[in-house]
């Protein structure tokens, strides 16, 4: 019998680290079934998994057979399903706040350092290992600085105000990832102080890359 709950994740993909740590706040339990972006040509590509997640990307949520694609989406729906604690807030202004925080990392940061990207500019326009390195840098200082400007108005013991919201969901991975690309955050002091607060809570241990069934030591 399928679990009612299936989530196709990459243990080191930020998105699909959204995800988990959504399911855990909402003390979901999921089936994790490992898709590995680099392995096989991108097991991401394969058109078994496409037919589930036509964008060929992680996360993808399964919800009693009916899939679920990108990590917001997946967000939206679980605060549907199972509204606590609420990942985004019931009045609109603070609800738009706390999605614009989502937003810049979803869309400011992580799309221009994931795996596709980054193979495209050294398969098409010859960017060498440190070009790629300077151009992850650049995007991620260009997010983390409005991130960081942004939080200085919210942040109370969380990234808006005292309770954890789908903020914490997008900035903790993308701050795990700035670490794995040598990004320096010392002008970021409240980005890390909210990444700090959550970082014993078990949601977001068991969400951690390193808990994965699939997890890879660095060589």
């Amino acid at each position: 019998m399928a679990a009612e709950f299936i989530l196709y994740s990459y243990y080191r993909s930020s998105a699909s680290y959204r995800a988990r740590i959504a399911l855990n706040l909402k003390k979901i339990k999921f089936e994790y079934r490992p898709v590995h972006l680099l392995k096989n040509g991108g097991e991401q590509n394969q058109s078994e998994y496409r037919r589930l997640n036509p964008s060929g990307q992680v996360p993808c949520l399964i919800h009693n057979g009916k899939p679920i694609g990108q990590s917001m989406s997946i967000l939206e729906y679980l605060d549907q399903i199972l509204p606590e604690p609420n990942l985004f807030p019931h009045e609109p202004y603070d609800r738009a706040i706390v999605m614009q925080i989502c937003e810049i990392v979803n869309s400011g940061i992580q799309p221009l350092q994931n795996t596709s990207v980054l193979a495209e500019l050294e398969k098409t326009y010859g960017l060498t290992s440190e070009q790629r390195k300077a151009w992850i840098h650049e995007w991620n200082r260009h997010g983390l600085t409005a991130l960081e400007e942004i939080l200085k108005k919210t942040a109370g013991d969380h990234a808006f105000g005292d309770t954890i919201t789908a903020a914490e969901c997008f900035i903790v991975p993308q701050v795990f990832s700035a670490n794995r690309f040598g990004v320096p955050l010392n002008d970021y002091p409240t980005v890390r102080r909210v990444c700090r607060a959550v970082e014993e809570l078990e949601a977001f241990i068991l969400a951690h890359p390193s808990r994965q069934p699939d997890f890879e030591s660095p060589t």
